[in-house]
């Protein structure tokens, strides 16, 4: 019995590829920086919050930069080294620097992803490093004034009040969305479109969210705007994922939440099968 079975693994063993593939090395994880700080939320919870969540799903290891910093100016050393993602597959930013508006280190946040890296931007992100006070006008994609939003692929200046928003994919043949179901989030704040999105050329629409609003008055009315989205940024074209919901822990700790973010990283990195699973090696444990 052991001489058949010792003959059988030195046939398949010389079958083309057989041995390369049983030898193979599982891939390392993926590395991803995730920058947490700022203004308005409550990033020491949320910093670990996505690193557990993000880690169950994906074969990623999550490493932090964050601040105590609670102010719209948080200081992060990505503001002044513009090699600070070295080393990482995707920087996720999850910070809320709102009025952080000197160019030069806008610029420096920036270099990675004009060399290539991709990106994942969160919430508050949307409302940070605004170059130019005049961010509530509809800014020409590739002006001066646009250089934080041409990274995002959309340009918002404003949320509205603390209400359930419906979420609702509006592409169903994206990898990031195929099989995720539409969901009514607890509290949260939906960010307004400045402009149509369409105008940032490369800019994809994912998801709307719709908000009910009660004006002073009494009256209602509803509120749409997307709320999820990618774009192909800079002379790479990196590919950047961006979602504007996430203010409360609730929702951040949502596990379609979870789902939604981690997709997003893995097809930002090239690691998302058409089916929305994880390529091989980069689902949960490295499967």
């Amino acid at each position: 019995m052991k001489s058949r079975q010792a003959l059988i693994v030195a046939l398949l063993a010389a079958l083309p590829g057989f041995a390369s593939a049983a030898t193979a090395p599982a891939p390392k994880p993926l590395r991803i920086l995730l920058i947490t700080g700022g203004c308005c939320h409550d990033y020491a919870a949320q910093k670990d919050i996505l690193k557990e969540g993000l880690e169950a799903r994906a074969h990623v290891v999550i490493e932090h930069m964050h601040t105590a910093d609670k102010t719209t100016r948080p200081v992060f050393p990505s503001h002044t080294n513009p090699d600070y993602a070295k080393g990482y597959d995707l920087v996720i930013h999850n910070e809320c620097a709102a009025d952080i508006a000197d160019p030069a280190m806008v610029q420096n946040v920036l270099a990675p992803h004009v060399a290539g890296l991709p990106g994942v931007n969160l919430h508050c992100a949307m409302h940070s490093y605004r170059v130019t006070k005049d961010f509530k006008t509809p800014l020409a994609p590739g002006s001066a004034g646009a250089l934080w939003f041409d990274y995002l692929g959309l340009q918002s200046s404003s949320h509205g009040p603390k209400e359930p928003i419906m979420i609702s994919f509006s592409v169903s043949s994206s990898p990031i969305t195929k099989g995720l179901e539409n969901w009514l989030t607890g509290n949260e704040e939906l960010y307004n479109n400045v402009q149509d999105p369409k105008n940032f050329p490369s800019h994809r629409s994912l998801a709307t969210g719709l908000q009910t609003v009660t004006d002073k008055q009494g009256n209602k009315s509803d509120k749409t705007a997307v709320v999820a989205w990618t774009n192909l940024y800079g002379p790479k074209q990196a590919r950047v994922f961006s979602t504007t919901i996430g203010h409360t822990n609730a929702t951040v700790g949502d596990p379609r939440f979870l789902d939604l973010v981690t997709r997003g990283a893995l097809w930002a990195v090239g690691k998302l099968g058409d089916d929305g699973r994880p390529t091989a090696g980069f689902g949960p444990k490295g499967k």
